[in-house]
């Protein structure tokens, strides 16, 4: 059962909550819920952090371009296996773990982020206009 928390902001954090909830299109209770959510998970997870992406706000790797559930489909793809998988992007290890640990932490969040990424180029062109794809031939 969710609970009512009553807080005080100075009016310069009101006005830039009202424009998180704006762009977020929320309401301002609900885009402080979502913020205060994400700072815990940000302090209970190391290297995570939160951003705008163009599919909404998402769990990013600190200092990378790389979404967790980008961190999630890479290790798929290398068996599982951390180690190789920081060698392979040349990260420290710390920080694929840590990514690791979130996707283990929300898996409905990585699942539904991974099932997405299934849909195909047809249905990020729908969803993102103008996107071209270009298919190299690795050969």
């Amino acid at each position: 059962m969710s609970k009512v928390v009553s807080m005080r902001l100075r009016p310069d954090q009101w006005e830039r909550l009202q424009r998180m909830a704006r762009r977020l299109g929320r309401t301002p209770s609900e885009a402080s819920a979502l913020l205060l959510e994400e700072s815990l998970r940000a302090a209970e997870f190391g290297f995570i952090q939160f951003r705008d992406s163009p599919v909404g706000r998402q769990a990013y790797v600190m200092g990378t371009s790389l979404a967790v559930w980008e961190v999630a489909f890479l290790a798929r793809s290398l068996g599982d296996e951390p180690d190789r998988l920081a060698q392979y992007l040349d990260w420290p290890s710390v920080k694929v773990r840590a990514a690791l640990q979130y996707a283990a932490a929300y898996p409905d969040e990585i699942e539904t982020a991974l099932s997405d990424n299934d849909r195909g180029p047809e249905a990020l062109r729908a969803a993102l206009p103008g996107l071209e794809i270009v298919t190299i031939d690795d050969r």
